[in-house]
């Protein structure tokens, strides 16, 4: 990559292919390089994608939602496809429709309704921990997809089709993935991207299939304390919500509530196991502060450590680590000019780990949370502005009700030796390899472990010993 120099503006010649290959690797490069606005410019097409890597920038771009709206599936297919129905959700929607549809679909997670919900979570966390046992090994990253996948079918549908669950998640993670890489790249003329594309479409009628599957299942049942009933019964003075935008709705929420959450339950106990001093503390707190083998809701709103090192996971390794606007006309961005349908990129990873909003920015420190106080740009793991995240609500209450019951069951520690790698597919940041973890006794015995992967690119692990200090001591 090279930048444009001569034209004295945060640009940088490449080949836009790169950003979807490693988006924080590509996203830290413009950081370094250009600061708070860099813009990407593909060398063979011309295209242009812009980054903001600043709390100002944020805030100019998620704050003003006419002149920069959302357009998260960049390929919607025709007019009567499936791609299009099942893309028909929030985030394709602007303006009145928009802010319409945002008021019904909200209502399923206000406050007031939350702790209807908890009955069904803490079943499954139950469930969950009842299928665990002291000595086990266990991958991490499969356990929480797949726990989160039920807990998503609970709360959303209030059905028991684990199978047809099981088969939807799995394809709306595809199915969004693939949306991602082939939009990302559609401007770019290549065979390959064709047949993706052919594919995409394949897959979006097999998900309407399943999705209206599910619709009609829980129309003919009786409505129960679940946000699908709920978006059923949704009306305003324009009337419901149709079938269709129910289909785009559901798709949505979805792959937004299983994926997201289930790599923060995942990224949270990675680093607290290997973060002992910290987890000592978490521990102690738990322990002393829940009497049964799980949490009421009271007492996970009495639990501040841990919600200090849940805040802290989100901020270190946040499962949202970009997303992006489109101008809907020509702006004036920083020392850019942007047409429009210009693409704008936001970052919350590159902004929780810029140096002057945080201290040691790279380094896990859930007690920085007694002193600061970041503002809604600086510190945004469930967006911020308008078109923040409906369910930030939801996943804080998953994680605060989990998170303790596995830790106060078990001691969880890393396997030695274990290779962790992580990478940003379609805007999340995941493993892309198990997280393999042992389950003894909560004997508050709690040491790191040497493990490896590309993770240690993006978390420094200053209390993980070497593979000689773990051999010497042992």
């Amino acid at each position: 990559m090279r930048s444009v120099a001569e034209e004295n503006l945060p640009v940088t010649v490449g080949d836009l292919r790169d950003f979807p290959k490693d988006p924080i690797a590509c996203m830290r490069a413009l950081h370094e390089e250009h600061g708070a606005i860099a813009a990407l410019q593909d060398e063979e097409s011309g295209q242009r994608v812009t980054f903001v890597f600043s709390p100002e920038h944020n805030k100019t771009v998620l704050s003003d939602a006419k002149r920069f709206q959302s357009r998260f599936f960049t390929l919607r297919g025709s007019k009567r496809s499936s791609q299009r129905r099942v893309t028909s959700g929030l985030l394709s929607m602007n303006g009145d429709q928009h802010r319409r549809h945002r008021r019904m679909v909200k209502t399923p997670f206000s406050k007031p309704v939350l702790p209807d919900y908890q009955p069904a979570i803490s079943g499954l966390v139950r469930e969950l921990l009842d299928s665990w046992s002291v000595g086990d090994v266990r991958d991490i990253h499969h356990e929480m997809n797949s726990f989160m996948l039920r807990v998503t079918s609970a709360i959303l549908f209030g059905l028991d089709d684990p199978d047809l669950a099981f088969e939807t998640g799995h394809l709306i993670d595809e199915w969004v993935h693939k949306n991602h890489e082939v939009g990302v790249t559609a401007f770019i003329a290549d065979t390959d991207i064709s047949a993706q594309y052919d594919n995409l479409l394949d897959m979006a009628k097999q998900l309407e299939h399943n999705v209206t599957t599910m619709l009609q299942r829980r129309r003919q049942s009786k409505p129960g304390p679940d946000v699908l009933s709920l978006l059923i019964q949704a009306r305003d003075a324009q009337g419901s919500i149709s079938s269709e935008e129910l289909i785009g709705h559901v798709a949505l929420l979805f792959g937004a509530a299983h994926l997201t959450t289930a790599h923060s339950l995942t990224w949270t106990l990675l680093l607290l196991a290997q973060h002992p001093s910290v987890m000592a503390d978490v521990f102690e707190e738990i322990d002393s502060g829940i009497d049964a083998d799980l949490p009421t809701q009271e007492q996970t709103e009495r639990l501040p450590l841990m919600e200090k090192a849940i805040k802290e996971s989100m901020r270190c390794l946040p499962a949202s680590s970009y997303s992006q606007r489109i101008t809907a006309e020509p702006v004036e961005l920083g020392p850019l000019t942007l047409g429009c349908g210009s693409p704008v990129v936001f970052s919350q990873y590159i902004t929780h780990h810029r140096s002057d909003l945080f201290k040691a920015p790279d380094e896990f420190r859930p007690g920085r949370w007694e002193w600061i106080s970041p503002g809604p740009y600086e510190y945004l793991p469930f967006g911020s502005g308008p078109r923040m995240c409906l369910g930030a609500g939801m996943a804080m209450t998953i994680l605060k009700t989990t998170l303790p019951a596995i830790l106060k069951k078990f001691r969880v520690s890393m396997v030695p030796g274990s290779r962790v790698d992580a990478r940003v597919i379609s805007t999340m940041l995941g493993p892309t390899t198990p997280v393999p973890m042992l389950l003894s006794e909560p004997d508050g015995k709690f040491e790191a472990q040497p493990i490896s992967g590309t993770v240690l690119d993006l978390v420094d692990f200053h209390e993980m010993p070497t593979a000689d200090e773990a051999s010497q001591a042992a």
